[in-house]
């Protein structure tokens, strides 16, 4: 049986750690589509056909939980970093994700509502809970154009968006009853009747696709669910969920975590 069977939605998810999480950004956007057709956006719950409002990071914790609630099965793609570099782990002590997790959120509390990546960082004044902008995963050493997930205030950096998002990655799979497969530090295989979370980089795929009138950010989370979509219905995500690994390198992204796509 093919593998996308077992998939109902496909869903591309444009992250950004600005403002709290409860702050409606417009740089915060979700696409999906059933296979049948192209992505279309994801409205807000609080908007209305006369008014679409903006999502804020703690809504799609909450609806990527409802989804997986509900029984529906999606395959879900979100643009920021889902771990840190192995040396992270050694420093810190941590021997596993999630472990790591929930060190993070105790040092790193951006699910908090009136938290922010900014004022953490500035609490910090550059030590505590962080790392070397230089530090790279292994999923990053082996892209162009991944940066680290320590390397701020760049044109492109998912630094902000992933030390905004580790947090609601824990309450997901604290409060998703088991419905959530997290790639891969769940395995390298998905069972069947699981929900997924990947991260993605839609830098490796967004061009493949016309802009037609949507926004860069828009545009990302249109690409994500798209191409998602594509390798699933043509039985190629196999490909993607198994890249060719060492033992050792295997062991290493199963801490650090991998990008859907890089192979």
């Amino acid at each position: 049986m093919s593998l996308n069977l077992h998939f109902h939605r496909f869903i591309g998810v444009d992250y950004s750690g600005a403002n709290k999480a409860t702050s409606r950004l417009s740089a915060l956007q979700i696409y999906q589509t059933d296979g049948s057709h192209e992505p279309i956006p994801v409205a807000s719950p609080p908007s209305t056909p006369k008014r679409r409002r903006h999502w804020n990071r703690r809504e799609i914790a909450l609806h990527l939980q409802d989804l997986a609630l509900s029984g529906e099965n999606f395959i879900a793609g979100i643009d920021h970093g889902f771990s840190f570099p192995h040396c992270y782990f050694d420093k810190y002590g941590l021997k596993s994700w999630d472990a790591f997790l929930e060190d993070f959120s105790l040092h790193w509390k951006t699910d908090q509502s009136e938290v922010t990546v900014e004022s953490v960082r500035k609490r910090y004044g550059g030590t505590g809970r962080t790392g070397c902008s230089t530090d790279l995963r292994l999923t990053e050493r082996w892209t162009s154009s991944a940066k680290s997930v320590f390397l701020f205030d760049v044109q492109g950096s998912v630094a902000k968006s992933t030390h905004a998002g580790l947090p609601w990655l824990r309450y997901l799979r604290r409060n998703s009853g088991n419905r959530i497969h997290f790639w891969p530090f769940d395995g390298w295989a998905v069972p069947a009747g699981k929900c997924v979370i990947a991260e993605v980089f839609p830098s490796l795929f967004r061009r493949r696709y016309t802009n037609d009138d949507r926004t860069a950010d828009e545009h990302d989370a249109y690409s994500t669910a798209q191409w998602i979509a594509q390798i699933c219905s043509e039985d190629v995500i196999s490909h993607y969920l198994h890249p060719p690994l060492s033992s050792t390198s295997r062991t290493t992204a199963a801490l650090e975590g991998w990008i859907l796509g890089v192979t």
